[in-house]
């Protein structure tokens, strides 16, 4: 037996979980719910299991290995000198014989392997291998125990060395050849926009330092290329593994995958880049349960992946883009969501959402940690970021929820089930009674209303785990809601709120609206609200080896890096604009008001100045205001008082192909008024070049609006922000949107255009400070 260090340095590394995710899964794909332990339950578990195994008891053992070029190392759960066993805890909920035969021979193969680890390291010739089950709910032990000599368990892990290892040669070259085409990689196009080359070097000493960077760069100088290239050429240099590149919309991802082709193109054909979309927008069978019984596709997964893997990524690679990952799923019988979930371990570039990085469970965050790979962060339209984050760490209770789960087939069928969901209504109609407000803050969750949650979890939780193939939408639904509440219940603090909001019927429902929600469940919804997600963000941050946030709109920066949990070590970039003032007049209407009160006389005002501009220069506008309603009472007045003048209205939930037809009224030689509500679809991440877009009205400032919540917010931002929480709620996050929707207007250094900035407001100090400084305001000073 050779200690790993008398070897030489290894040419590959592997996790166990990795080694055996890659060489020992087999059957089918199986995602039929089972109830899992949270984190800190499955933590809580193995220090329980841990206690009970008295003095002679190690834990948490760092081990490794060598097999030829490849080094596995891991973490063994612990060693029972006294039995002379090594075990491999795993924590569950429910009935233990429910478990897939491909699941168990997946943790005995994860056991053997650092059954033979520990053979290496203490030099023994046998040893007792332990699978050990820990019931999280009656803290039951279910032990299976095999006795192994060191050789045999040298066989199994050779055995699965071996199957790994051809493939991680093949990998080896895939990388020496990546690394040599980034080193000779040159900008895709004739030569960087103004601005663009400051962005990237700054893209570029970030990445090859290790640093996260904030950078706000004008709207038109292209930051997705600008911020690519330096970041693939910084890959060879810092020894990086993956270039993650996250967005909110779908037309960020399609812009990054559209630079990638043009830089593989240019010479970097050998970048393996994969586009990760949802499940609902890649699954062949919708309705369909994710197991072999119910769907084709998941009926021997894990048999076809290995060659559909191999098709994928085979040289010179494709881009993996959506349908490209659906042609190569279909050719072998497998799911295309599922198959780019395992191609995230082997490509090099991955376009997707926030949420795959950021959120609870986030793939790409998980995958980055067990294989502790050196990942470089791109997000796109950083901006956006905040709130996304704020809803990936909140959670609401609703009555509908509950009220569907107590009238589901399940509640019906299964006595316990039903009594437990009781048990949940009863104590949250007692919390109804002892609301004097229609809104109030609790300083901690319920006790007796989080008791009863905790119970009905357990009750649902074992009644799936003993009936996995039941189908039920609506219990399924609320549990989720649940357990969401519950998991952020163990990170509490000043980052969130807990609150209670009464709920109201909609006086302003037609007839046929009413009718349709006359079942509304009455009562009260129970928030969990994250206001700062800078406590969950920051161990994203410290996950990557460097990470670069972009966005036209970041002022002030302090404001992002405060709530977003940047490092204090971050480095702040303000790239200056390529455009001038004489390409965009910018006039701030002082005569008008649009604050609530002053709605009914601002209708007329907003709409003559609508109509004058156009009758000075006829083209394409866009006027955005702060709602739905007042959006339709002004455009119904220009229809009232000026006909012959075009418009066409964004509407409440508009589909994707309606927000198309809406754009394409927008041509060259095209005239009219598109009417949108700021923050909406069509306030950022359009591009309406030339006389595509001509003109911007902006009849609001954006401000969040004025209720309870906010105030609330506003309180603790006051709190933790030394006095700031007017700006950090109300004034920054609006005019953020506002200067993302005037952005709309200048896109290229040939564009000319003017803004309207509808509101006596837009000429205060404080207000003006925050707009680009670029911009030369009319009609701002008295």
């Amino acid at each position: 037996m050779v200690p790993p260090d008398a070897m030489g340095a290894p040419d590959f590394r592997i996790a166990v979980r990795e080694l055996c995710a890659f060489t020992a899964k087999q059957g089918d794909l199986d995602l039929r719910f089972t109830p899992a332990p949270t984190a800190l339950e499955g933590m809580d578990g193995h220090r329980k299991v841990a206690a009970r195994r008295g003095e002679h008891f190690e834990s948490e053992i760092t081990l490794s290995a060598r097999f030829e070029q490849l080094e596995v190392r891991g973490r063994a759960d612990g060693f029972d000198a006294g039995r002379h066993r090594i075990e491999e805890i795993k924590t569950h909920k429910g009935r233990l014989d429910r478990q897939s035969a491909a699941l168990r021979e997946l943790h005995w193969a994860q056991a053997r392997v650092y059954g033979w680890l520990m053979c290496v390291a203490r030099g023994f010739e046998k040893i007792d291998v332990a699978l050990v089950y820990f019931d999280i709910d009656s803290e039951r032990e279910t032990e299976f125990v095999e006795s192994w000599t060191a050789d045999a368990l040298r066989g199994h892990f050779e055995l699965q060395c071996g199957r790994f290892i051809a493939w991680a040669r093949q990998e080896a070259a895939h990388r020496e050849a990546r690394d040599r085409a980034l080193r000779s990689l040159a900008f895709a196009h004739r030569e960087f926009r103004t601005g663009q080359r400051d962005l990237a070097e700054a893209v570029y000493r970030a990445t090859t330092q290790g640093r996260v960077l904030l950078a706000q760069a004008p709207t038109g100088i292209g930051k997705t290329a600008g911020t690519i290239f330096p970041a693939l050429k910084a890959l060879p240099g810092r020894q990086i593994d993956k270039l993650f590149y996250l967005s909110a919309k779908t037309s960020g991802r399609q812009l990054a995958l559209d630079a990638l082709r043009d830089l593989r193109e240019q010479g970097a054909a050998s970048i393996r880049v994969l586009e990760m979309v949802a499940r609902e927008k890649s699954c062949e069978n919708p309705g369909s349960a994710c197991h072999g019984d119910a769907c084709p596709l998941a009926r021997g997964f894990y048999d076809r992946l290995p060659e559909a893997r191999a098709d994928a990524l085979a040289e010179p690679a494709q881009l993996l883009d959506q349908e490209s990952v659906r042609s190569v799923a279909l050719v072998h019988g497998i799911c295309p969501y599922y198959l780019s979930q395992e191609l995230a371990r082997w490509v090099d570039v991955v376009v997707g959402d926030y949420n795959y990085f950021f959120d609870f469970g986030g793939l790409l965050l998980a995958l980055t940690q067990a294989n502790d790979w050196r990942v470089a962060l791109l997000v796109d339209e950083a901006h956006n970021l905040m709130d996304r984050a704020r809803g990936m760490f909140s959670a609401v209770l609703t009555p509908d929820a509950l009220k569907q789960a107590m009238e589901s087939p399940t509640a019906a069928a299964a006595p316990r089930v039903k009594k437990a969901l009781a048990a949940v209504k009863k104590q949250w109609a007692a919390l109804d009674t002892t609301q004097a407000d229609d809104y109030a803050v609790h300083a901690v969750f319920p006790e007796a209303l989080q008791g009863a949650l905790a119970q009905c979890m357990q009750a649902v939780g074992e009644h799936f785990a003993d009936h996995p193939d039941t189908v039920d939408a609506e219990l399924h639904g609320f549990q989720m809601e649940v357990l969401q509440v519950l998991r952020l219940l163990e990170s509490m603090g000043d980052h969130s709120l807990i609150d209670q909001q009464r709920r109201k019927p909609d006086a302003k429902t037609n007839a046929s609206a009413k009718a349709r929600t006359s079942a509304r469940a009455p009562g009260s919804d129970i928030s969990i609200r994250n206001l700062v997600p800078a406590p969950h963000l920051a161990s994203r941050w410290e996950a990557v080896h460097a990470a670069t946030l972009f966005s036209a709109t970041l002022s002030p920066m302090h404001f992002h890096a405060d709530l977003l949990g940047l490092p204090q070590n971050h480095v702040a970039l303000e790239v200056a604009s390529p455009f001038s003032a004489d390409q965009l007049e910018v006039r701030v209407a002082r005569h008008i008001s649009t604050r609530y009160a002053h709605r009914g006389e601002s209708t007329a005002q907003v709409v003559e100045l609508i109509a004058r501009q156009f009758g000075e220069r006829p083209g394409n506008y866009l006027a955005f205001f702060s709602s739905y309603d007042y959006l339709q009472q002004v455009a119904e007045a220009l229809g009232r008082r000026h006909p012959q003048i075009p418009h066409w209205l964004q509407s409440r939930r508009m589909a994707e192909v309606q927000q198309r037809e809406f754009l394409a009224r927008f041509t060259e030689t095209s005239q009219g008024i598109g009417f949108a509500v700021l923050g909406g679809a069509f306030a950022e991440g359009i591009d309406l070049p030339g006389h595509r877009l001509i003109g911007a009205f902006l009849a609001t400032l954006g401000l969040p609006q004025f209720n309870a919540v906010n105030e609330q917010i506003r309180q603790r931002m006051d709190t933790l922000f030394a006095g700031r929480g007017h700006d950090y709620t109300y004034l920054y996050p609006g005019l953020q949107k506002v200067v993302q929707a005037a952005g709309r207007v200048i896109r290229t250094p040939q564009d000319r255009g003017v803004v309207h900035l509808m509101d006596d407001r837009f000429a205060r100090t404080e207000v003006r400070r925050l707009l680009p400084a670029w911009w030369e305001l009319r009609g701002a000073s008295r």
